[in-house]
């Protein structure tokens, strides 16, 4: 056989052999068996990431995962936990680690909502049981050096978005939203008395549905609270309710007669603490409210969210009868 014809065999058999390998890495493997979580801790080299794959049946062998590597190698892999719940290529799983396509939970928690709420979704994420949230914010201790009155953490669960790991336990939840809040405080550059301020803008966030109404219904309940009327809050004996684990989804004359500390129908001044977790707007309300003698306030029938503000008694009644009639209609 002549030279150039062992040559010509030679290149023919490299370029089968690179298609091969090409057609193979970007083939799906076969005999994944599964949905499977696999963490590459900070510091883990491209061997260990290999090895850690072929052991949770993601990839053929380590040497479709290092070929994959070589042939793409534009960024560098990412430490983190990985979901694979269907099979990839070593190609597209060499692409997922240089994206950092890490695998979390993605816990919301908007503006007013309260630990019962947090701990509900937690549970629906399928991060830990409802029960256990409870247990964890039920101590004040992360937040005791801010406000050494906080019964519990209820107050300081910032709202945000939260992404979180299967590793997530209640305690650490409880301090990242706890951080969360501290840096939000730090924001507002206020020497205000941080407990004060937290249970009057929680309840500001449960009343006010419209950002623009929040400083004058924190003026509401500072005219009240100034001359020792009671705040007469709804939100507060619905919490009461819910602490005692007697609520039904609307307040009954038993709620609103109830000698909880909670239910500001029974006891003038604030709540012992807060009953919700107010975001930024509703404690800049609190911190600068309205310039306004109101006294009431009640909902419009329209929808908007909107209510309508009164000074004394007998403005208030008539807001209210016509409050009604629009109901009514």
């Amino acid at each position: 056989m002549s030279f150039l014809r062992r040559s010509g065999l030679l290149v023919l058999a490299g370029l089968a052999a690179g298609g091969f390998a090409v057609y193979r890495l970007e083939q799906p493997y076969r005999n994944f068996q599964g949905e499977t979580f696999v963490e590459f801790p900070h510091g883990t080299g491209t061997g260990g990431i290999a090895d850690a794959l072929v052991k949770a049946g993601v990839v053929r062998s380590r040497w479709d995962f290092l070929l994959a590597r070589f042939a793409s190698r534009t960024r560098v892999l990412q430490a983190g936990e990985y979901r694979f719940d269907r099979a990839a290529s070593p190609m597209e799983v060499v692409r997922r680690i240089e994206r950092g396509d890490v695998f979390y939970y993605e816990l919301v928690v908007p503006e007013g909502k309260n630990l019962f709420d947090i701990a509900a979704a937690s549970e629906q994420l399928g991060l830990f049981a409802a029960s256990s949230f409870l247990e964890a914010a039920r101590d004040p201790a992360p937040i005791r050096d801010l406000d050494p009155q906080a019964p519990t953490l209820e107050g300081y669960l910032f709202p945000d978005t939260y992404k979180l790991s299967r590793h997530t336990t209640p305690d650490r939840l409880c301090r990242l939203m706890t951080g969360k809040f501290r840096d939000a405080w730090r924001s507002l550059h206020t020497t205000a008395d941080v407990h004060r301020t937290v249970t009057l803008a929680s309840l500001v966030e449960k009343e006010g549905k419209l950002a623009g109404e929040r400083p004058r219904i924190a003026a509401v309940f500072e005219n009240r609270l100034r001359i020792g009327m009671k705040l007469d809050c709804d939100p507060t004996t619905i919490y009461a309710a819910l602490l005692q684990q007697n609520y039904r989804g609307v307040i009954y004359r038993s709620n609103l007669e109830s000698e909880h500390p909670y239910n500001t129908y029974r006891h003038a001044g604030l709540p012992p603490g807060p009953i919700a977790n107010p975001g930024l707007a509703s404690i800049r309300a609190v911190l600068a409210p309205s310039d306004s003698d109101s006294l009431y306030f009640v909902a419009r029938a329209d929808g908007s969210g909107g209510h309508e503000f009164s000074s004394n008694i007998a403005a208030h009644e008539s807001a209210v009868e016509r409050y009604r009639r629009a109901l009514r209609k």
